[in-house]
């Protein structure tokens, strides 16, 4: 986002706030949802994501994304090389599938 932009919005949330737009607003002071699976995605598709999940379904690469960080940080706690072999490719599978998804998921949007 350009540095304009941002003070530009900057600038209007303080104004509103001044005035009292931001008050008693449902939820104030209250932590934000939390919406993990868009930092996997573009904005976009995290509006869509979101509102899958708020009925229940995430589609594929979401799990696949948080299966493929549960395995790294896993493979970094390993030190025998058996162990760290075999995390391997269990990385390697997961990161297989998550671009099979992705693909198809690009194809169907076109």
């Amino acid at each position: 986002m350009s540095h304009w932009f941002e003070r530009l919005a900057e600038r209007r949330m303080l104004k509103a706030r001044a005035e009292g737009k931001l008050s008693g607003l449902a939820g104030e002071g209250k932590p934000l949802p939390a919406h993990p699976e868009a930092a996997f995605v573009d904005a976009g598709d995290a509006v869509g994501y979101r509102i899958m999940a708020e009925h229940g379904a995430l589609p594929e690469e979401v799990t696949l994304r948080k299966r493929l960080d549960a395995a790294r940080a896993e493979y970094a706690t390993l030190s025998d090389p058996d162990d760290k072999r075999a995390a391997m490719a269990r990385l390697a599978e997961i990161e297989m599938k998550l671009a099979i998804a992705a693909e198809a998921r690009r194809r169907f949007m076109r």
